[in-house]
């Protein structure tokens, strides 16, 4: 038994160094497998060590057992070691050469909506309005009511809207930003009010349920009609050229009287008529007006002493005229070939 003792210890140390010696020398993951099928598989090195331990008495069976199975554990661990380090080599022949020409990162940038949105509040800024905003979700009150139209009006019929409750709505313009305003503040008052509304509009080319308007108010002493077609005027001249004509014709609005659509001189055809403003010279831009006394009483303001004008106008309509844009879902569809050219 003392031989086969010596015999066996003798052989655990010299398996031992056998596989350190061929381990240190593997370099390739299918080749570490193959010295790990050669040590521990079915029939390993070690398989046929073990039968050799049926030779020993019941007494050295659990120590050469416990050597065994330490050196199976041992080589278990060096081999998960070894391809740890095989893969990081692997990972370190491939390592980045400054020198080859490399990939420019896409860089964002703004939306075409947004660019506008930014010259136009920065006409107006130039002008002395200050710029706010207001809640999308709105009451009919501040949406309808404040601005002289009631529940039996016959302009509420022409505002087919997003209810969210039976007084709460997805606004349709941004006009209750005004109210809102007028609630905080007497005049003097020039505020720009941009942002997004929402209709019941059927998607075509010109028309969409999520849109983008501008509106604006200014109430002070001796406000006149005169004041409002100014301001007009030179943010025409400074969005669109010095060569703008603006052009004014009567029409109703609840909130205003008089009332008039306005439009500015085409900027393809520089008014001599063409496919884009349908041969008339001019595209229309929105609604304006003088601000109708019954908003000012239900605001708590003098009539008498105070008057102002309100005007509004689509951003999409902006933008689609001064970037030849002839179909205004090009704003919503995402795709990069469009918002690449601004």
């Amino acid at each position: 038994m003392r031989v086969w003792r010596r015999i066996l210890k003798a052989k655990i140390k010299e398996i031992e160094e056998k596989f350190d010696s061929e381990i240190r020398n593997v370099s390739l993951p299918e080749h570490l497998e193959e010295t790990r099928v050669k040590y521990l598989g079915r029939k390993g090195v070690l398989t046929s060590l073990l039968k050799q331990v049926s030779a020993l008495s019941n007494d050295e069976k659990p120590v050469f057992g416990k050597l065994l199975n330490d050196l199976k554990n041992n080589i278990n661990t060096k081999i998960s070691e070894k391809l740890v380090d095989i893969k990081s080599a692997k990972k370190t022949e491939t390592k980045l050469d400054i020198t080859l020409q490399g990939n420019k990162p896409v860089i964002g940038h703004k939306h075409p909506l947004t660019l506008i949105t930014q010259e136009i509040k920065e006409i107006f800024f130039g002008l002395g309005f200050e710029t706010v905003t207001g809640p999308e979700i709105e009451t009919e009150y501040y949406n309808f009511e404040a601005l002289n139209t009631p529940a039996d009006h016959p302009a509420r019929d022409e505002h087919d809207s997003f209810y969210i409750t039976s007084k709460d709505l997805l606004r349709t313009h941004t006009s209750p930003v005004q109210i809102r305003v007028m609630e905080k503040q007497k005049p003097p008052i020039r505020v720009i009010a941009p942002g997004r509304c929402f209709r019941r509009d059927a998607t075509d080319a010109t028309h969409s349920p999520i849109f983008h308007q501008v509106e604006g108010l200014a109430i002070d002493t001796n406000i006149t009609f005169g004041d409002l077609k100014g301001v007009l005027e030179v943010f025409a001249k400074q969005l669109f050229g010095r060569q703008t004509k603006i052009r004014f014709r009567p029409d109703f609005f609840p909130f205003t009287e008089p009332s008039a659509e306005y439009a500015f001189s085409c900027v393809n055809c520089k008014g001599k008529g063409c496919r884009i403003c349908k041969n008339t010279g001019w595209l229309e831009i929105g609604g304006a007006g003088m601000v109708d006394p019954e908003v000012f009483k239900m605001m708590h303001y003098d009539a008498e002493k105070y008057s102002g004008f309100a005007f509004g106008m689509g951003i999409e309509r902006i933008a689609m005229i001064k970037y030849h844009i002839h179909d205004i879902r090009m704003f919503f569809e995402n795709d990069i070939r469009f918002l690449r050219q601004f």
